[in-house]
């Protein structure tokens, strides 16, 4: 299955993508690593002296675009491993193994091993969320704490699927420019302006819509985890939810977190962007949480 509708729509999409990578504030470093389900590329940022932090971005994201707020604080306490998701809009190239049989903990597992890396932390975004909390189950040993923003534990194949419609749709069939802002203010609590005063974020945003293929991500399903499961990575866990995000801020989803036990915040004015309209408050979070005792 083709990432992009067009090989013109990949080509606007990587070139927006270099030219948000360069709008970073710190010096990275690319990798090319070569796995099971094809190259996956990699971003790092900051001492390989300092402990390794995973970031994880969500479905129809990429490192350049997800983590441009986020990097430089970060990268001052954390050995920042940014992954674009195979399959996802970034530059990682999936191969015909990816099509027929994926599991996204082998994936990591090979990505990691490449670095060099046993342990991390992970912080993850909407589905990058739900990947942290699947792989700190599954890999227990690999992982050391998570924090999850934009995210919640899944209950049901249906409910995810009910929500992600609920706030991508029409406008996301229809991604005219007038749209994609009107789905931008949408996703977004008070701080859309994150996106819109960021003429080179917008317009990557616009690609996005228009010229990537969601359904090559489809290969990354979800797992509907047992409460036993969940409740085995409650100590290692953190939840941060925007109060007016769509996708993870309801009533069941807040239950479910409270009935796991586990730990969470809901952020004011926040929305499902939260890294990019509250970066500050993401550092904290991240930074606090992981270095507690």
């Amino acid at each position: 299955m083709k990432r992009f509708k067009s090989n013109h729509g990949q080509k606007l999409v990587y070139a927006s993508y270099d030219r948000l990578l360069s709008a970073w504030t710190v010096p990275y470093e690319r990798h090319n690593i070569s796995t099971s389900y094809g190259m996956t590329h990699v971003v790092t940022v900051g001492s390989s002296d300092l402990p390794p932090l995973l970031l994880l971005h969500g479905t129809g994201d990429n490192v350049a675009m997800m983590w441009i707020y986020n990097v430089e604080e970060l990268s001052r306490n954390f050995h920042i491993i940014a992954v674009d998701n195979i399959g996802g809009s970034g530059k990682s190239e999936p191969n015909d193994k990816y099509a027929r049989e994926f599991n996204q903990a082998t994936w990591l597992d090979e990505v990691l091993e490449a670095m060099n890396v046993d342990a991390v932390y992970i912080a993850g975004v909407s589905y990058g969320a739900y990947l942290a909390y699947h792989y700190a189950i599954v890999r227990p040993d690999r992982v050391s704490k998570i924090v999850c923003f934009a995210g919640s534990i899944a209950g049901s194949q249906f409910e995810v699927m009910s929500k992600m419609m609920r706030a991508f749709l029409p406008e996301a069939l229809f991604p005219s420019e007038r749209n994609v802002r009107s789905l931008l203010r949408k996703l977004c609590g008070t701080r859309a302006d994150a996106f819109e005063n960021n003429p080179e974020l917008m317009q990557h945003w616009f690609y996005l819509l228009k010229h990537f293929n969601n359904r090559s991500m489809m290969k990354h399903a979800i797992t509907i985890h047992s409460p036993a499961d969940i409740q085995a990575i409650r100590s290692k866990s953190m939840f941060v939810i925007g109060e007016r995000d769509l996708l993870s801020h309801y009533p069941k989803a807040v239950a479910r977190l409270e009935t796991n036990g586990m730990r969470y915040r809901i952020v004011n004015g926040a929305g499902h962007a939260i890294n990019h309209e509250m970066p500050e408050l993401v550092h904290e979070e991240i930074i606090g949480f992981c270095k507690e005792a």
